[in-house]
């Protein structure tokens, strides 16, 4: 894996993770028009280091908007813990069901299967792909069809428990995108834009060090000699994720505020169909 390479993928990652594009399908792509292995354990390592400068370039860009929204008072800071609470209680349950019948449906009788196995697979991306788009380009045409005001109601916590639901939807299938779909389901329920956006960020960062910890796991239990050579790269990765992160999310918030948002529902349908006949040429 050179340099370049690292670099590449670390943009990728940092401008589609953000983007309601899905980041480990257009990463799974790169890797494989690259030559790389995307389930090998160094290109594990990197995708954990590019999540954790992605997760960072979240909190930076959210963290004023969180302070006067989540933070601001006692009140305020008690709901958002219990919405977060509720809402990655149901993205637990659900993705572990999920991750469970993966794992002992399409990998019945593999040893050791693992819903990693599963990544590397384009014919399962590229309808994750699709779904996602379908259910971004629905929540578009919808909420251009919504008055927005700059007073935006509180999120319920029915609410919060049906974003967490999908979110855990996403975990088992790269291409399903979990910001599209989690702002998606949340415009559809009526929440405001930039409300949904920032509580679907909020999970994420909930979330992410969640992730990284399983994929830290796997790692331990893999071959860990190839790891001296990939640790420098993939540190370098992290700060260009860090860096395409924050242009992706400055982009994401345009495209919200101007009604925009299905254009990614449009373009996750047209690369699902890439992704479909990747898979078919032999990728």
């Amino acid at each position: 894996m050179s340099l370049l390479q690292v670099i590449l993928l670390a943009i990728i990652q940092g401008l589609a993770e953000l983007l309601p594009v899905s980041s480990s399908a257009h990463v799974v792509v790169a890797e494989k028009l690259m030559g790389l292995d995307p389930s090998s354990p160094a290109m594990t390592l990197l995708l954990v280091m590019l999540h954790t400068g992605t997760m960072f370039a979240v909190i930076v860009y959210f963290w004023k908007q969180w302070r006067t929204t989540f933070f601001s008072e006692s009140e305020a800071m008690k709901r958002f813990f219990w919405l977060a609470v509720i809402a990655t209680f149901f993205t637990g349950v659900v993705g572990e069901i999920l991750i469970k019948i993966v794992e002992h449906t399409l990998f019945k009788g593999a040893p050791k299967a693992q819903i990693e196995d599963l990544f590397s697979h384009l014919e399962i991306v590229a309808p994750a792909l699709f779904a996602a788009g379908v259910l971004i380009l629905i929540a578009g045409l919808v909420e251009g069809r919504q008055p927005d005001s700059a007073e935006s109601p509180e999120i319920g916590f029915g609410q919060s428990a049906v974003i967490g639901a999908v979110q855990g939807l996403c975990l088992p299938f790269r291409g399903f995108s979990r910001s599209g779909a989690t702002i998606s389901v949340g415009i559809l329920q009526g929440i405001k834009k930039a409300r949904v956006e920032s509580f679907s960020f909020a999970l994420a960062v909930i979330l992410t060090p969640l992730a990284i910890g399983r994929e830290a796991l796997r790692l331990h239990h893999a071959d860990t000699s190839g790891f001296a050579h990939a640790a420098l790269p993939s540190l370098l990765g992290m700060v260009f994720a860090f860096l395409a992160g924050l242009v992706a999310l400055k982009w994401l918030s345009s495209w919200l505020e101007r009604g925009r948002w299905y254009y990614f529902g449009i373009y996750c349908i047209l690369a699902s169909i890439v992704v479909f006949i990747l898979h078919h040429r032999g990728y």
